[in-house]
């Protein structure tokens, strides 16, 4: 088998895995940096922009009585893990458009690959999406309100379901977009009726039958029910619900999305 090897800062050898080891951690700290430090309200708009959506969809709550709809959950409690959940997907696409372009100068390293500032972003999301999710719980729990998931290892497993979805669809969309410029105006644009269409603000079960079968065609309502089924023991997730229909979307927009990495990855470097 054969191993590439790098020179490192005193002559030594490295491996292939340990010179893309010190790659991420060197973007990473600068993504993270470039994220929470540049602008001084960063802190502040990741917190109250979900903060902000819920109290609105609070108030809504008194003219569409949605809470009357959902069995065996508490309406605040639903629409904010529902939130969480598509804002962690939303994000994994949206910070990935932008990705490639912002990191253009580090390609002139034979190191660095496009693909490594999309894998390096998502996780940055996904970590701090858990950081706002856990302050959102103490909130809740501190106004009495009990948002503590009846079982915490299925939680923690869809949460990370639903980051693999964002990244999946932000590895796609990082290459179309660049590639593209309008497919990076199309997925800013479909983000509300998307959040609409996947049941995040009210529950799909109102909706008609006919209607409702090509609504769940979208893997996101799957991935944000199995999610609130872990939190609410008692929730009754909307029939025709599959993990497997989820896992299968999943998987296939992570593979698609590497090989498009690859197939385009001197392109992608060379604009």
């Amino acid at each position: 088998m054969f191993q590439i090897f790098s020179r490192g800062a005193h002559g030594t050898e490295r491996s292939a895995w340990e010179v893309t080891r010190s790659v991420w951690y060197a973007m990473f700290m600068r993504e993270a940096i470039s994220r929470t430090m540049t602008d001084r309200m960063g802190w502040f708009w990741m917190i109250a922009e979900p903060m902000a959506f819920t109290l609105i969809m609070v108030g809504i709550r008194g003219f569409i009585r949605g809470d009357r709809l959902i069995v065996g959950a508490e309406f605040i409690p639903w629409m904010i893990v529902g939130l969480m959940g598509f804002f962690l997907i939303r994000e994994g696409m949206m910070r990935a458009l932008g990705s490639i372009e912002a990191n253009q100068a580090l390609f002139a390293y034979r190191q660095v690959q496009p693909v490594d500032s999309v894998l390096v972003r998502n996780f940055l999301e996904v970590m701090l999406r858990t950081l706002i999710f856990l302050l959102f719980i103490a909130g809740a729990l501190m106004l009495g309100m009990d948002l503590t998931p009846d079982n915490a290892l299925y939680a923690m497993w869809d949460w990370f379901a639903l980051w693999c979805l964002g990244l999946g669809l932000g590895l796609i969309v990082s290459v179309a977009g660049s590639l593209v410029p309008e497919i990076a105006k199309v997925v800013r644009m479909i983000n509300m009726p998307l959040l609409i269409l996947s049941g995040v603000i009210f529950p799909l079960n109102s909706l008609p039958h006919w209607l409702l079968e090509y609504v769940m065609l979208n893997p996101i309502v799957h991935g944000l029910e199995l999610l609130r089924a872990s939190f609410f023991e008692g929730y009754q997730v909307i029939h025709g619900t599959s993990a497997t229909y989820y896992w299968a979307w999943t998987l296939s927009t992570l593979a698609l999305g590497l090989l498009m990495h690859m197939r385009f990855k001197d392109r992608l470097k060379a604009r």
